[in-house]
């Protein structure tokens, strides 16, 4: 048998949106996760809108928690290249995910010209290179990067090295795309992966799909979605961004309790994925 690579688990800012940033750092580094990922603008115009980019208290104050805690930032939401985009635009909050230690700049492309996308995602890549920081797209099929392979084309016009695709589960499925898709595209496109799972029956219609995306994914495991396959075609030592927002269950679980059993959940798929797999 194989010798599987332990796994570094980030709590993503989805899954514990009510908090504040210092206080997903805290909740990350209780549940025991290696990393977290911090929303630093919002993806929609009806989330809080934290004070975090610039020279700020709450950003001051998430520094220090990242400092006792010992827990490092994944990742940092949300880009979205749109026709309009000026990239230059995004410079402050590239600053404060550089301060913060980030890798990966989360990018959705909002562009239904797939060349200006690409050229886009190059100038960004260009800005965030000297700041140690990777924009990496996740292709959505609701946005105008629908899946993996349309993502993988902008991601090889873009021609930059501090770029890639990122993978969610849901999204991969929603849109329909192969595993072995996935097996084929270059290996160094892929920077970490989020997790989740969701009803194996896809939605009909665009707000049910944006709702389960949102607000009302499962726990990993509970699911119907193929997440050993998923797992099985990417590289194995990729970090796992586990982004499980459930307003139900928020009702009822404090944020601390709804990390650590997603974290379990989620080391129990990994551990029957590569010990079926060797």
């Amino acid at each position: 048998m194989t010798q599987h690579t332990p796994r570094a688990l980030s709590l993503s800012a989805l899954t514990v949106l009510e908090l504040s940033p210092p206080q997903m750092v805290e909740c990350a580094a209780q549940a025991g996760y290696d990393y977290v990922g911090l929303r630093l603008v919002p993806a929609t115009d009806h989330e809080v809108r934290h004070d975090i980019i610039g020279p700020t208290a709450l950003k001051r104050e998430t520094l220090a928690r990242l400092r006792d805690t010992g827990v490092k930032v994944l990742d940092v939401e949300i880009l979205r290249l749109k026709p309009d985009t000026d990239v230059n635009d995004a410079l402050p909050m590239l600053d404060a995910a550089a301060e913060f230690g980030a890798r990966y700049v989360l990018v959705a492309g909002n562009d239904p010209d797939e060349a200006r996308t690409a050229e886009r995602l190059a100038q960004l890549c260009e800005l965030a290179a000297p700041r140690g920081l990777a924009p990496s797209l996740e292709p959505m099929p609701w946005t105008d990067v629908k899946d993996v392979t349309q993502g993988a084309r902008i991601v090889k016009a873009a021609a930059r090295r501090n770029t890639g695709l990122i993978v969610d589960p849901l999204h991969f499925d929603r849109a329909g795309t192969s595993t072995q898709t996935l097996r084929e595209l270059p290996r160094e496109y892929f920077g970490y992966v989020q997790f989740c799972d969701a009803p194996a029956e896809r939605p009909t219609d665009l707000d049910t799909l944006l709702y389960q995306a949102r607000c009302e994914r499962m726990i990993p495991g509970e699911g119907g979605l193929d997440l050993a396959g998923i797992l099985r075609a990417l590289p194995d030592d990729l970090p796992v961004s586990i982004e499980v927002p459930m307003q139900g269950w928020a009702k009822t679980a404090p944020a601390l309790e709804r990390a650590r059993r997603l974290r379990e959940a989620t080391l129990a798929v990994l551990e029957r994925t590569y010990a079926t797999a060797s």
